[in-house]
C-alpha cells in the first residue's frame, strides 16, 4: 500500500540503498573513455561511447522510474519538493559554469591569443600570420605551419536564424503549456507540450544539416584551428543539451497523458521547463557571439 492510500505523507522520505548511482557511473566511464579514444583516432572508442550511452540510458530509465513511482505513491512531501528545487537549481548553475568555460575559451582566443600571435614578438616565427578572427582572410592563414586546411566560417543565415526562431517559439509554447497546467486544462497542456517537443526535434534536424554543410561544403571541421574547435564544442554541446531537454519534455508529456501531475504539484514539469529555458538562453548567446561576431 502506498502512503497516498493511507492519506499520510512522510515528514521526509529517505530511500533505501540503491544500485543506480554506481551503475550510472559505470556507464559514464565508458562514455568518457570512448569519446576520448574516438576523438584521438581510435575506432573502438565509438563502440565504447555507444555502449556507455545505452547502459547509461537503461540505468536512468530504471532510476527515474523508481522516483516516479515514489512520487505517485505519495511519498514526496513539501520538504522533498524543496530539495528537488534546490538540486535542479544547482544543476543548472553547474551547466552555466560549463558553458562559461567554453565561452571563456572563445573570448581568450579572440581577445588575447590571436593578437599575441600576430604581435611583433612573434613576427619572425610567424611572418605570414595575420591577427584577425577567424584568421581566414586573403593573404593570411590560420596555420602558417600548414597543419590546418583552409576553411570557411559559418554565418548566421539561414539555418542559425531559423533555429533561433524555433527555440524562441518553443519557449513560448512551453510557457503556454505551463499556464494551462496550472489552470487545470490537461488537454491543452498536452497539445502545447507536443508542439514544444516537435520544435526541439526540428531544431536538431536543422543542426544536423548545418554540420553536414560545414564538413562537406565549408571544410569546417573540429580540427579547423581554434575557430573550428570552439565552434563545434559550443554548438555541439548545446545541441546535446537540446537533445536531453527534448527527451525530458517528451517524457513529461507522456506522464501528463498518463494522468501524472496536478495544478498544485508538478515540479517534474517545472524542472524540465527550467532546463529548456536555460537551453534557450545559452543559444541566444551562441547566436550572437559565435555566428554574428
Amino acid at each position: 500500500m502506498s502512503a497516498a492510500s493511507h492519506g499520510a505523507t512522510p515528514y521526509y522520505f529517505v530511500p533505501g540503498p540503491s544500485r543506480h548511482p554506481i551503475m550510472a557511473a559505470i556507464g559514464l566511464f565508458f562514455v568518457i573513455l570512448g569519446a576520448g579514444q574516438w576523438i584521438n583516432g581510435h575506432g573502438w572508442g565509438a563502440y565504447s561511447l555507444l555502449f556507455g550511452l545505452l547502459w547509461w540510458a537503461f540505468v536512468l530509465k530504471q532510476w527515474f522510474g523508481d522516483a516516479i513511482r515514489e512520487s505517485e505513491g505519495g511519498l514526496y512531501g513539501r520538504r522533498i519538493d524543496v530539495s528537488y528545487r534546490w538540486s535542479m537549481s544547482w544543476f543548472i548553475f553547474s551547466e552555466v559554469m560549463f558553458f562559461a568555460a567554453f565561452f571563456g575559451a572563445l573570448f581568450w582566443a579572440r581577445v588575447f591569443a590571436v593578437p599575441t600571435l600576430g604581435s611583433l614578438d612573434n613576427a619572425i616565427l610567424w611572418p605570414d600570420f595575420k591577427a584577425v578572427w577567424p584568421s581566414v582572410v586573403p593573404g593570411a592563414t590560420a596555420s602558417p605551419a600548414g597543419t590546418v586546411e583552409a576553411f570557411s566560417t559559418m554565418g548566421p543565415w539561414p539555418i542559425p536564424t531559423i533555429n533561433t526562431a524555433l527555440l524562441l517559439s518553443s519557449g513560448v509554447t512551453l510557457t503556454i503549456a505551463h499556464h494551462a497546467l496550472v489552470a487545470g486544462e490537461r488537454g491543452k497542456t498536452i497539445f502545447w507540450m507536443w508542439l514544444t517537443v516537435l520544435l526541439g526535434i526540428v531544431f536538431l534536424g536543422f543542426q544536423a544539416y548545418e554540420y553536414h554543410h560545414a564538413y562537406s561544403e565549408l571544410n569546417l571541421k573540429l580540427t579547423s584551428g581554434i575557430y573550428g574547435s570552439t565552434f563545434f564544442m559550443l554548438t555541439g554541446f548545446h545541441g546535446f543539451h537540446v537533445l536531453v531537454g527534448m527527451l525530458m519534455l517528451l517524457f513529461i508529456t507522456i506522464r501528463l497523458m498518463k494522468g501524472h501531475f496536478t495544478k498544485d504539484r508538478h515540479f517534474g514539469f517545472e524542472g524540465a521547463a527550467w532546463y529548456w529555458h536555460f537551453v534557450d538562453v545559452v543559444w541566444l548567446g551562441l547566436y550572437v557571439i559565435v555566428y554574428w561576431m
